[in-house]
């Protein structure tokens, strides 16, 4: 009896021993992936609050190894910004932090931000530099820098000759036209396109500025042909020959920051809106049609910054007929993002031929959406101008964007006194049609085929007057 009953408690002592050590192990291992997250906060030895950045704070690292538009080693550096609030407040210039802290490192510099946020964009060499920055008190904000890409579907050929194309006609935009400004054919507002560039000699485009920060370009001249079909939705001339955009003979600001293949860096987008900040005074509408299907906590911060300088910013909803809440930047909530249908014949009722993608006055396939998405215009078989004083008919979200882009702009040129991105917004959201407009015949009326159970209005720019 004896025997058995110190053989029981030395068992006993053996097992208890063996779950403690399990438990112990089990509770390490949750510790650590407790710090492990919480790191996402933390710059050096700074623990970050949650609103930082306005809730963007190292967003961009939550789908770094998820997603495939990642550029490894480069990454988009935010400084700490001066803080007059505080008497120790610690600040340097984007320059000379590069040359003190990471020129000797081997370490690349691509971009300086200056306006929009203050910053660098970098290549590293290696991890140790990385580490390095997390652990620098200068150092306010590092997030991972990524691919993004033009918002179109395919091309079609067709002939030059003078229109009012059926997707400014489906908006009552020929109505507009004739009533909006008698003394002048020309909209008195500057539009940004942060694209591929525009045709600089197309002779039915305003181009009044341009500027490139792709390398190995000598000027934002477009040689893709998806930035001058945008600036001539939003912009073209009313003339005698080609097309009319929704805001005819706008300043159009040729802002290249997309190779010839269309696609781009998140970097050089920043480095797109930090040289339109310098003259927010001066732009009103920037377009956005490009994205990709991840987060980026360091470009919501430059758009949430260029929004509140003054710069509405209308964005496309992206072409994978998914919900747009997953892809930058149509997910940003400082931005308008734009939904496409597809139109036929210029009127709603649904009556026009069907499309590749959908029935006439439908949600078009391909488009995203979901309850990020403000706004829906026309964007299937789009008749634009083109690279080499051409013109052509494309598809996408992207064709949408620059219908509402050319409606902001044509608001703000008759309403100066009223024309902050939230007024602008608010109207556009409010003259637009919805589910109860029935038809009226030409172009005030909704679309079917929407996604979800938000439904955005449809862009509508034929009661625009004084």
């Amino acid at each position: 009896m004896l025997i058995e009953r110190m053989t029981f408690q030395y068992n006993f002592r053996r097992s208890f021993l063996t779950i403690v050590i399990i438990f112990g192990i089990f509770f390490v291992a949750i510790m650590e992936n407790i710090y492990a997250e919480d790191d996402d906060n933390v710059v050096g030895d700074r623990k970050l609050p949650f609103n930082h950045f306005y809730n963007y704070q190292n967003l961009d690292n939550h789908k770094l190894e998820s997603s495939n538009n990642i550029i490894h080693n480069q990454f988009i550096i935010y400084l700490q910004e001066d803080n007059k609030e505080e008497e120790e407040s610690i600040s340097i210039d984007p320059v000379e932090f590069y040359n003190s802290e990471l020129k000797d490192t081997g370490t690349e510099l691509l971009y300086v931000y200056s306006h929009v946020v203050k910053g660098l964009a970098i290549k590293i060499p290696n991890e140790k530099v990385l580490e390095k920055l997390k652990n620098n008190p200068l150092v306010n904000y590092i997030g991972q820098d990524k691919k993004v890409s033009a918002a179109f579907i395919n091309k079609k050929q067709t002939n030059s000759h003078q229109i009012i194309p059926t997707s400014i006609d489906r908006v009552d935009g020929e109505i507009s036209l004739g009533s909006v400004n008698a003394h002048s054919n020309i909209i008195d507002a500057d539009i940004a396109i942060l694209d591929t560039g525009i045709d600089l000699d197309h002779a039915d485009l305003n181009v009044y500025h341009e500027r490139s920060f792709i390398p190995g370009t000598i000027n934002a001249d477009d040689d893709h042909g998806h930035g001058t079909h945008l600036a001539g939705i939003a912009a073209a001339k009313d003339n005698s020959f080609g097309i009319v955009g929704i805001a005819p003979g706008a300043r159009l600001w040729a802002i290249k920051v997309l190779e010839s293949s269309g696609i781009g860096e998140i970097s050089t987008l920043i480095k797109g809106l930090d040289y339109i900040n310098q003259y927010a005074n001066e732009v009103d509408v920037a377009i956005l049609s490009l994205g990709c299907e991840c987060e980026s906590g360091s470009l919501n911060i430059a758009i949430h910054n260029t929004v509140n300088a003054g710069i509405t910013i209308v964005v496309a909803a992206g072409n994978e007929g998914k919900d747009a809440g997953t892809f930058t930047p149509a997910n940003n909530p400082d931005v308008i993002t734009v939904s496409a249908i597809a139109d036929t014949d210029g009127k709603c009722g649904g009556n026009g031929p069907p499309s590749t993608y959908g029935a006439d006055d439908m949600l078009a396939s391909f488009s995203n959406f979901g309850d990020v998405v403000d706004i829906a215009a026309p964007g299937v078989d789009i008749y634009s101008t083109f690279k080499a004083n051409s013109y052509t008919s494309l598809t996408g979200t992207s064709m949408a964007a620059p219908h509402v882009a050319g409606a902001a702009a044509l608001y703000i040129s008759l309403h100066p006194e009223a024309s902050s991105p939230n007024d602008v917004k608010s109207y556009l959201l409010t003259s637009g049609t919805n589910p109860k407009d029935l038809c009226d015949g030409n172009g005030h009326g909704y679309f079917a085929g929407d996604k979800d159970n938000f439904h955005e209005p449809l862009l509508y720019i034929g009661a625009t007057k004084k």
